[in-house]
C-alpha cells in the first residue's frame, strides 16, 4: 500500500481558531514582557492591571448600564473584550487547550463565521448571566465562557449524532457534566469564585446557537460526520 509522505502528521487547525489563539497568546506575551521590564519601561509593569480596568467585565458597571439604559461603546466592548484577559500563562493555558481541541472539532464542521458567532455570542451571554444572576462585584476575565460555548457546539454535534443512530442523547452531555462536577469539587476543596455561572451560560448559548448556525441544520452535520 502506497503512503503519501506529504500528509501532515497532525491535522491542521482551522485558520479562525489559529487567529484566536494568536491573539490570546500575543496579548499575554505583551503583558509578560511589560511585567518583566522588557517593554514599556516603568509603565509596562501596570499594563495588565490597566487592561483589567479598561476592558474586564465589571458587574457594577453592567448593572448601572442596564438600570439607566445608557451604554457607551466601552461598556458594550467589555462584554467580549474580557475573554482576552487572563491572570497569567497558567490561566490562559487551560483556555487554549479547550480552544484548540473544541475549535478544531467545531471548525471542521461549521463555517468560520458560525464558529465566531458561537465564540463571541457565548462570551456575551456568559457575561450577561454573570451580571444578571449574581450580586458579585468581582470582575469577570478569561476566555472560559467563550470556549464553553464551543463545548456547547461540540455537545450539539454529539447530541445530533446520537439521535440519528437512536442512542441515548444524554451521553452527549458527559463532557460538560464532568467539567461542572470537577469545578464543584475544586471549589469545595480550594475555594473559588462564581465564574461557573458565566461558563454555564456560555455553554448553553453555544448549544442553542448551534441550532441556528450549524451548516444546513442537522442533516448537513450528520453527512459531514459520516465522512470523518
Amino acid at each position: 500500500m502506497r503512503s503519501d509522505h506529504n500528509v501532515a502528521p497532525i491535522n491542521p487547525l482551522p485558520p479562525v481558531v489559529i487567529a484566536l489563539a494568536v491573539v490570546l497568546v500575543g496579548l499575554e506575551l505583551v503583558f509578560q514582557a511589560g511585567a518583566r521590564g522588557f517593554a514599556g519601561g516603568p509603565d509596562g509593569v501596570g499594563w495588565r492591571i490597566a487592561a483589567f480596568n479598561g476592558y474586564a467585565f465589571l458587574p457594577d458597571l453592567f448593572d448601572r448600564s442596564v438600570a439607566t439604559g445608557q451604554w457607551t461603546a466601552r461598556d458594550a466592548l467589555r462584554m467580549v473584550s474580557y475573554v482576552f484577559l487572563h491572570q497569567g500563562f497558567a490561566h490562559l493555558a487551560f483556555v487554549l487547550v479547550f480552544l484548540l481541541a473544541m475549535g478544531k472539532f467545531v471548525g471542521e464542521l461549521f463555517h468560520p463565521a458560525a464558529l465566531l458567532t458561537i465564540f463571541f455570542g457565548s462570551a456575551i451571554a456568559g457575561a450577561a448571566c454573570y451580571g444578571v444572576f449574581l450580586d458579585d462585584r468581582v470582575a469577570l476575565i478569561g476566555g472560559y465562557p467563550a470556549v464553553y460555548g464551543l463545548i456547547g457546539a461540540y455537545t450539539f454535534v454529539m447530541w445530533t449524532g446520537l439521535g440519528a443512530i437512536r442512542q441515548n442523547r444524554a451521553r452527549a452531555f458527559t463532557l460538560i457534566g464532568f467539567l461542572m462536577a470537577f469545578q464543584l469539587l475544586f471549589g469545595l476543596l480550594f475555594g473559588g469564585g462564581n465564574y461557573w455561572v458565566a461558563e454555564l451560560g456560555g455553554f448553553c448559548t453555544g448549544f442553542i446557537l448551534s441550532f441556528l448556525v450549524s451548516p444546513g441544520g442537522w442533516g448537513r452535520v450528520m453527512d459531514k460526520l459520516r465522512q470523518r
